[in-house]
Order: structure tokens, then C-alpha cells, then sequence
């Protein structure tokens, strides 16, 4: 008998989808019990049956009418913001863990490589958007170091891997993303803006990072990059993909650039950045199913993969050891 926690992924498109082949293939405490959609012809649908997972097209009311439905532990939701909402109304009472990779934001913004470990025992937690998860560590690394009074993240994905439940949410891609690189990432004020780039051949993933910090020491700029490095590292080993493309910027505000307007009212002219931190990334996908171009729907497949993974690996740690474990 398995004793790996059985999961279900609701949503057949493209990143549910990627998401299951990620659990057939690279899962070590998790295995597929369900895959559910609405479109009874669709892929992800079609290539669960073929590699044996129950299946069903009538949404979350057909998952619990699975016959395995009370040994599923882990409910993965690829669907839309709207839909989460519903599906976790039915789902939370009954017990089960959500990870929720749509912008909802119904339950704790949760970024692997920077607070899982504080958020491991919710109920339902939010993975943020494709570009949080590539931006916010980056974010937080600078703000461990030095407070960041502004943060700005640019998202540019290939038009062709976002799709309809990707161009439906873009407003939430926006509210979301900014509220996280604050609640997570620790700037005082976020903003992120998403760029769908139609260029062909299509484009892989690319992220810009600026950050306005107070760094008059010199010794603090090196603090930073380091901090950046470490925390490339952390994201990098469970996305292989996410890399920087060029080394961190670290550069004085010149006093003809004002930065005001980007600022909290009260900020004090003590406490006004001096210096904006510049970083540039790109995300390759692993090409599970979709193209290498794919990194935004990769890093959200990868990122809801470790939370369940390690949700998952404290069943089997014992009590004494869990502290060591998150």
C-alpha cells in the first residue's frame, strides 16, 4: 500500500496539466487521485485517463463523487479566481488542504523559498501569480538587508502561454502581485505590471526587479548582492530554470530623478531611499508539457509542487524532528 498523500488538481487546462505530470514524474510524497475539469474533450482530461488517474468533467461536484474522493489529503486549484472561490467553499468543510495557484487570495500569500515554513498548517494557501512567485524572493532578499520603501516588479511572459484563465485574471495578476511584494517581499509600497509579448518565435520569461532602498554604506551594496544570490539559489532548486541574466545593480538615485510620488506620504527624509537595487531574470520552463518559453505557468507548477511536497513530508517526520524539517 502507498504512503504517499493523494492529491486531486482541479483545472484540465494547460497548468493543471503540467502540474500533474509533475507529480507523476517527480512527486516523492505525492501521487495523483483525480484530475477534474469541465471539458470533457480536453487534453488534460484525455492524458489522465491514458496514464490511469480518475477523472471527471463535471468540476468540483464530480470530485466528490469519485470513489476515492475521502482518500484525497491535497487539493491543487488551476482553475480562475471566481472558481477558487466556489470550489473552496465546498472543499474547506470537508477538510481538505488547498493549494490554491489562481489569484483568489483566499487564504496566506505563500512563496516557497521565503515564508512556507510559517504558512505549512493552512488550510489554503495562495501560490500568488507566476510573476510574484519569480519576483518577491528577489524582494525579500534586498529587504533582509535593507528596508525597500518602493518595489516594482515587470512581468513579460510569451502570449502564447497565457491563456484564457491567464488573460481573465490579469486584473487580480496586478492587485495580487502588488499586495504580496509587500505582505511577503517587506517593501512598503509594490507595484506589478504584466506585459504579454505576442514577438515569434515566442519569447521565454523575463522578469525585472527594482527596488528603492536607503544604502548609504557601500558595505550594504555587497550585503545585497549577496543576499539576491543566495536567495537565486533557494528559488533555483526547486525552479532549474530561474536564473539571473545579468549581475545585481546596485545604483545611486540621481537628485534630478525624483522618486516622491513612488513613496508613503509620511516617509520621513531620513528614512528616503537613496539607492535602487535593479534585477533582471529569466524563468525557462522544464518543458513537461508545455514549451521551454512556458517559465510563468512552469514556476506556479513547481512553486505549488514544493508547498505540497513539504506538507506532505511532515506526515512522515516525527514530531520531535518538525521544527528541524520547517
Amino acid at each position: 500500500m502507498s504512503t504517499k498523500t493523494k492529491v486531486a488538481i482541479i483545472g484540465s487546462g494547460n497548468i493543471g496539466t503540467d502540474l500533474m505530470i509533475k507529480v507523476i514524474r517527480t512527486a516523492k510524497h505525492l501521487e495523483m487521485g483525480a484530475m477534474v475539469g469541465i471539458d470533457p474533450d480536453s487534453d488534460g482530461l484525455a492524458r489522465a485517463k491514458r496514464m490511469g488517474v480518475p477523472t471527471t468533467h463535471e468540476g468540483v461536484e464530480g470530485l466528490l463523487k469519485l470513489p476515492n474522493f475521502d482518500e484525497i489529503e491535497i487539493v491543487f486549484d488551476a482553475t480562475s479566481a471566481k472558481a477558487h472561490v466556489h470550489n473552496a467553499e465546498i472543499l474547506q468543510p470537508l477538510g481538505k488542504r488547498m493549494v490554491d495557484l489562481t489569484p483568489a487570495a483566499i487564504g496566506p500569500y505563500v512563496v516557497p523559498a521565503v515564508n512556507l515554513g510559517e504558512n505549512q498548517d493552512a488550510q489554503n494557501v495562495n501560490m500568488v501569480t507566476c510573476g510574484g512567485q519569480a519576483t518577491i524572493p528577489v524582494v525579500a532578499a534586498v529587504s533582509r538587508v535593507a528596508p525597500v520603501a518602493y518595489a516594482e516588479i515587470v512581468a513579460s511572459i510569451a502570449s502564447k502561454s497565457a491563456g484564457p484563465g491567464t488573460r481573465a485574471n490579469i486584473d487580480e495578476f496586478t492587485e495580487t502581485t502588488s499586495e504580496a511584494i509587500e505582505k511577503v517581499g517587506g517593501a512598503e509600497r509594490g507595484k506589478a505590471i504584466i506585459i504579454l509579448n505576442p514577438a515569434e518565435p515566442p519569447l521565454i520569461m523575463r522578469d525585472t526587479v527594482y527596488c528603492l532602498v536607503k544604502a548609504d554604506d557601500p558595505t550594504i551594496h555587497e550585503e545585497i548582492k549577496l543576499s539576491v544570490d543566495k536567495m537565486i539559489d533557494e528559488v533555483a532548486s526547486y525552479v532549474p530554470g530561474y536564473r539571473l541574466k545579468q549581475k545585481v545593480q546596485v545604483t545611486e538615485i540621481d537628485e534630478n530623478r525624483p522618486v516622491d510620488t513612488l513613496l508613503d506620504d509620511d516617509i520621513a527624509d531620513d528614512d528616503k531611499p537613496t539607492h535602487q537595487v535593479s534585477v533582471f531574470l529569466e524563468v525557462e520552463g522544464a518543458a513537461h508539457y508545455l514549451p521551454a518559453y512556458a517559465g510563468n505557468l512552469d514556476i506556479m507548477t513547481s512553486a505549488g509542487l514544493q508547498v505540497a511536497e513539504r506538507i506532505a513530508a511532515r506526515k512522515t517526520v516525527p514530531a520531535g524532528s518538525q521544527a528541524q524539517e520547517a
